[in-house]
């Protein structure tokens, strides 16, 4: 894989973990019950892909 291809890739990590970051604040702060557990997890899974996209940049 070339550079410019590894550097678009740990920026695509970095944004969802910065949305997932985002996501994960305003589901505790703003929201109760179901909508809180929906949030959090869509935020979980954007974490996860951020992780597994971080860590194929580096390779």
């Amino acid at each position: 894989m070339d550079a410019m291809t590894k550097m678009w890739i740990s920026f695509l990590g970095i944004g969802l973990m910065a949305i997932a970051a985002f996501l994960i604040t305003f589901a505790r702060v703003k929201t109760k019950g179901f909508i809180k557990f929906i949030l959090s997890f869509i935020a979980f899974i954007l974490l996860l892909f951020g992780f597994i996209y971080g860590f194929f940049s580096i390779l």
